[in-house]
């Protein structure tokens, strides 16, 4: 029997360019099974979450952000680590997505990092776990994937080393795994 391919969203954290991190979710792409499609979406153009800014209407941007959540299957969040924690563009991506209707209700969600430093930007997984957390999303037990060093590890914005794209791809097994079993139980 045939199964149809599952989506993931990935989600970079950053606004750069170059960064680390989108360039973590661009490898997504190509580290993933081949029953299982990747897409990338940018938090450009998302504003700063203001109440009257949403009572005169969602902006389009963000109306964009919650359908690409609904429509995957699981989100993956690849998050940069700014003064140890989760950097305002995720909690601000975070908190209008919070705003009703909440498309991360009961969705499989994962978080990853890059960092030039030495942690890999470790320490924002857990803050970025814990806004997910009380958004009611999913939150399987899978390996942590901080990238240290990432800047050694990624040649004009690609991937190039062998044991960052194993761990990755293995990471990202294991997540769609995860979704299949939790879709079918």
């Amino acid at each position: 029997m045939n199964q149809r391919p599952l989506t993931l969203l990935a989600v970079p954290g950053s606004l750069r360019r170059e960064s680390l991190n989108r360039a973590l979710a661009t490898a997504a792409l190509d580290a993933t099974p081949k029953d299982v499609a990747v897409t990338v979406r940018d938090l450009d153009g998302v504003p700063l979450y203001n109440g009257d800014v949403e009572a005169a209407g969602t902006p389009a941007a963000v109306v964009d952000l919650k359908d690409a959540i609904t429509r995957a299957d699981g989100v993956l969040v690849v998050t940069p680590e700014y003064n140890r924690t989760i950097p305002g563009v995720v909690k601000n991506a975070l908190d209008w997505i919070s705003r009703k209707p909440n498309p991360l209700e009961g969705k499989p969600c994962a978080v990853i990092s890059a960092s030039p430093g030495g942690g890999g930007g470790a320490m924002a997984q857990p803050a970025v776990k814990l806004v997910l957390h009380s958004l009611k999303a999913e939150l399987p037990p899978l390996r942590e994937l901080a990238v240290k060093h990432a800047r050694g590890k990624f040649t004009d914005g690609v991937l190039t080393d062998d044991e960052t794209r194993e761990r990755l791809t293995a990471l990202l097994s294991e997540f769609a795994g995860w979704i299949r079993g939790h879709n079918q139980g």
